[in-house]
């Protein structure tokens, strides 16, 4: 072998130990042998075995159609050293100088023996090459094989790694939240992230029927279909040529909703639905637990993890406050709160980190009302608040002060600190209203402070 081949292996050698990702190895393979023959494009190619398909590395492991050129070369390589030009080759090593006029080369990737890729090159017109540009070419799809088996495990890793996170951080919702409307959503966030090739859609049973939680639509009409299958006893039900899979949840023999993997491209392949298993017991013993502490917890008056008025009781003492208010013609506001921007705090620090976020604005609320004042959390991120003995210009001078707290006040997280802010709806009670009809209208006048920036307090102008 001449110096410009070792030059050539050295330099690649080179590139195998450098910690860059599947692209720019390529990229640096493919610029290599531009500097030693007229190579237009190369790509690397891995058969994978769980799904049946055939991924390309340089395309983000993007799935190559059946019937595509590279599929039939993967078939006809069996066995053999080469496909050149469209035909299968297995060279013997006594062909000494003889050339080869190259237009496309598909070199076998081995594992154990076992063809599992393919390395394609396609050239430029005219270009020829000899038999020890082949030999050196199969020195390059061994070691290539090496990296790429080491990206293959590594890439398995990385996913048992978010499989076992996400395992944890739903069975770890209960410890703070049992309100089904806020940690069914968090559920489909977090399977959704994980299971980042297929839509997930979460269902819960209410009654006969399966009303969608999350997302917020489904027009899959064949999702609906395929509900209407489920027992107690399915495990899972894959429908549309393996491309729907529906996972129900299960409760004491009792079906309390579903999960729904749906593809656009891909079957759901055996690894998917393994995981997709596992995180459905997971979220059936979670939204179980949660129903449960949520029947204890009926009948409690303070939210577990603020330690405010809880909503049930909230709405207890709306109707004393408002019959109070009837009685002796007392002025009574009303305030609605949000904290700007939760989810991103979950999805960036996580959600033990969120709930100090939850802790922290509601000891800020806590400090800067009165006793009179009726704190509650209302669910998820929001807070009320109702103010008796208070007219509008008063809450809203209230409602400004704690705005302003809640800003400059810093919430401890681990090793940092981090600030949010909060927006506001208010609205002051009128005889002819209900406590429900005079939350509506602060709850719209907060969609306005959140439509029109955030971190700013709004009033309702009307009844």
């Amino acid at each position: 072998m001449d110096n410009k081949n070792l030059q050539i292996l050295t330099k690649i050698s080179d590139l195998l130990v450098q910690k860059i990702d599947t692209q720019e190895f390529i990229n640096g393979i493919k610029s290599l042998l531009q500097g030693y023959i007229q190579l237009k494009n190369l790509a690397l190619y891995i058969y994978d075995n769980v799904t049946n398909t055939m991924r390309d590395c340089s395309a983000n492991w993007s799935i190559i159609p059946d019937d595509s050129q590279v599929y039939e070369a993967f078939k006809n390589i069996k066995g053999e050293d080469f496909i050149i030009n469209s035909k299968a080759y297995k060279i013997p090593s006594h062909l000494g100088d003889v050339s080869f006029k190259l237009q496309s080369l598909f070199i076998p990737i081995t594992k154990d023996g076992q063809d599992f890729g393919l390395i394609e090159m396609e050239f430029e017109d005219g270009t020829t090459v000899n038999m020890e540009f082949l030999s050196l070419m199969k020195i390059l799809s061994s070691q290539i094989s090496l990296k790429l088996q080491n990206i293959v495990l590594n890439e398995q890793s990385k996913i048992n790694v978010e499989f076992h996170d996400s395992m944890k951080n739903i069975a770890k919702i209960i410890e703070t939240q049992y309100e089904l409307n806020y940690i069914v959503p968090l559920i489909g966030e977090m399977l959704d992230r994980f299971i980042s090739d297929h839509l997930i859609y979460v269902f819960l049973k209410q009654g006969e029927d399966f009303q969608l939680v999350w997302p917020k639509a489904c027009k899959d009409e064949r999702i609906y279909e395929v509900l209407k299958e489920l027992t107690p006893d399915t495990d899972y039900i894959l429908t549309n040529n393996d491309k729907i899979g529906a996972f129900p949840l299960t409760s004491d023999g009792e079906i309390t909703g579903c999960i729904v993997a749906r593809s656009t491209l891909d079957k759901l392949s055996k690894r998917d639905i393994s995981y997709l298993e596992q995180l459905t017991r997971q979220s059936a013993i979670t939204i179980s637990r949660a129903n449960a502490y949520s029947k204890v917890l009926q009948y409690a008056t303070l939210d577990a993890l603020t330690n405010l008025n809880n909503r049930r009781q909230f709405e207890i003492r709306l109707k004393q406050e408002i019959a109070i208010t009837k009685r002796q013609n007392n002025p009574l506001c009303a305030m609605m709160i949000d904290i700007d921007f939760f989810k991103k705090v979950n999805d960036t620090y996580g959600h033990a980190s969120g709930d100090e976020v939850l802790r922290t604005v509601a000891s800020v609320i806590k400090a800067h009302l009165r006793e009179s004042d009726i704190p509650a959390r209302y669910g998820g991120e929001e807070f009320a608040v109702l103010l008796p003995y208070t007219h509008i210009e008063e809450a809203q001078i209230v409602g400004e002060r704690l705005r302003k707290a809640v800003e400059e006040t810093s919430v401890h997280l681990d090793n940092f600190n981090i600030n949010v802010t909060i927006s506001m709806g208010l609205a002051e009670f009128h005889t002819e209203e209900s406590g429900e009809e005079l939350f509506e209208r602060a709850d719209k006048a907060l969609y306005e402070a959140k439509e029109s920036g955030r971190n700013r307090v709004c009033i309702s102008k009307n009844v």
